[in-house]
């Protein structure tokens, strides 16, 4: 089912076998973005992967896997021809959706992988937003340090607890997105040019409602939808015209109400994280110490 945006949700990295929905990986995750909450994308890490076979299976979502840790031969099969070459630290490929392929390992690996549905890399740019899919080439032996970077900090934004929500994951996830449709697609399209920033009502309608829901989970989607334009754009022209990403200027107003709230006795440091819309007080002090550059408390003593 697809949600409001279009994009049809993905809560894990999954492929299909024989008709089964399965995991291509035969170990369990060490690190899931299962409750992060993002729309089109997910992303799964896996540490220790043993030397493995992997039967033919066919993959429904665009899959990205970069190798972490481990030196192996990698053989993989598809569209009936195999091919073998040494993979190591950094090594990617890139499956677009609906690739079929078998492949083996001959030793252990960690492993990031992410999946992305057609919708979410079409809908990410003004350009491709009316085309069902984008025909992404296929890479089994690539290496690339923009798409590892942007794993990597998709990766790292999962291990630190989405302190800024699905927001940051998503922004993300499209700028990704933006970098495959014009690396690695079969015909890039031609790229808008916007001068400026979000023109002023728009803008200052997109700010009224983040002010206004700063302690919600907000989503990249409906902020760009509120703008009228693309997450890809949306992302570029905030930044121009704030001076923040959205997920910066989110997560500033969520610490600029609980700094109001704590000039207040009358709430508690947990109530308080509650209210601003962090997971819990733990979460909360972390990540108001890492910006504020005090604890809640000590700021509550400051006040």
């Amino acid at each position: 089912m697809q949600d409001k945006t279009g994009v049809v949700p993905v809560e894990a990295v999954e492929v299909l076998r024989s008709g089964r929905i399965v995991s291509p990986v035969p170990t369990l995750s060490t690190l899931s973005s299962r409750h992060a909450g993002w729309d089109g994308i997910a992303m799964e890490s896996f540490n220790d992967v043993p030397a493995c076979s992997v039967p033919e299976h066919e993959h429904p979502t665009h899959f990205l896997n970069l190798q972490r840790l481990g030196q192996v031969t990698f053989e993989w099969t598809t569209d009936g021809r195999t091919r073998r070459a040494k993979h190591g630290p950094g090594n990617l490929y890139i499956l677009p959706a609906g690739t079929r392929d078998r492949l083996t390992r001959s030793g252990p690996t960690d492993q990031i992988v992410l999946v992305m549905a057609p919708q979410f890399l079409a809908r990410a740019l003004d350009e491709t937003a009316h085309l069902a899919d984008i025909e992404l080439i296929t890479h089994w032996n690539l290496r690339d340090r923009h798409i590892a970077s942007l794993m990597v900090a998709l990766h790292a934004d999962l291990e630190d607890g989405s302190p800024a929500g699905p927001l940051y994951g998503e922004s993300l996830g499209v700028a990704l997105a933006h970098y495959l449709i014009r690396r690695y697609s079969t015909r890039a399209p031609r790229e808008f040019k916007y001068e400026g920033g979000i023109p002023t009502v728009r803008l200052n309608r997109v700010l009224d409602f983040m002010r206004g829901n700063c302690a919600k989970e907000m989503r990249l989607w409906e902020l760009a939808q509120l703008a009228g334009m693309s997450p890809h754009y949306f992302c570029e022209l905030f930044k121009k015209s704030t001076g923040l990403s959205p997920h910066q200027y989110s997560l500033r107003c969520r610490i600029d109400r609980a700094k109001m709230f704590l000039r207040s006795a009358q709430f508690t440091i947990s109530q308080i994280a509650k209210a601003t819309g962090f997971a819990d007080q733990s979460h909360f002090t972390k990540v108001f110490r890492r910006i504020v550059g005090v604890t809640p408390t000590q700021f509550r003593q400051m006040s």
